[in-house]
């Protein structure tokens, strides 16, 4: 049986995807879920002996149960901080989503689950044509969407949530996160969030600096494990 898998997207880059991800990650494994995790497509690296490395896909890597390869989590890996489709055109290299989906297969069948993590928002492009949105399309998984808490969200939201509609790609519910200062009228923010995105998040999540690492959205992961 193939495992569960589930495409972790957001309203821009910098809204803690990474954080919600792993600590989903942590949640599964909590309920004795052998938990793969995926981040195909990184841009912002560091050179190490073993090559290049993103801190992103090192944090997954590190909260996953099942060991896997680096290579085979990060298969695309840029080293400059820019858009993976201008990096990928610098490096020469054409992101190609059958090789994604082939690395994707090879974690899901050791795997209960996967959290797969994407680069920027949504429609963030990764090529000439193809965007986030193709990756989660051609590996068949439902998104979550992580909402940063700050001005601008519910824009943002909004359009990222009928965007995904749009796709024909399933909407596995949204989870709100406040790193960084507190949004002026949060409540006010939120109940509108919950009315515009069709339903109450997973998770409202607030959390100091130090405490990412051991972060877990046990009640979140409950929900989508009920789901499928």
């Amino acid at each position: 049986m193939s495992a569960r898998g589930l495409f972790i997207t957001g309203t821009d880059t910098g809204v803690g995807k990474t954080v919600i991800a792993c600590a989903l990650v942590r949640s599964f494994a909590a309920r004795g879920e052998r938990v793969g995790v995926m981040k195909p497509i990184a841009s912002g690296a560091q050179r190490t002996r073993e090559g290049l490395r993103n801190e992103d896909a090192v944090a997954l890597l590190a909260a996953a149960t099942v060991p896997l390869a680096y290579a085979r989590v990060n298969p695309y890996c840029f080293e400059p901080a820019i858009s993976p489709h201008i990096a990928a055109k610098e490096a020469k290299i054409e992101i190609d989503l059958g090789t994604i989906a082939t690395e994707y297969a090879a974690i899901a069948a050791v795997c209960d689950r996967v959290i797969v993590e994407g680069a920027g928002g949504w429609l963030a492009p990764i090529g000439e044509r193809d965007s986030m949105a193709d990756l989660a399309r051609t590996l068949g998984l439902a998104a979550l969407l992580v909402v940063g808490l700050r001005l601008g969200c519910l824009n943002h939201a909004e359009l990222s949530r009928r965007a995904i509609g749009a796709c024909g790609v399933a909407f596995a519910g949204w989870i709100a996160n406040a790193a960084g200062p507190p949004m002026e009228r949060e409540a006010e923010n939120l109940a509108t969030l919950e009315r515009r995105l069709g339903g109450a998040p997973l998770a409202v999540v607030r959390h100091a600096p130090q405490a990412p690492a051991t972060l877990r959205l046990d009640a979140a992961a409950a929900a989508l494990a009920a789901r499928g």
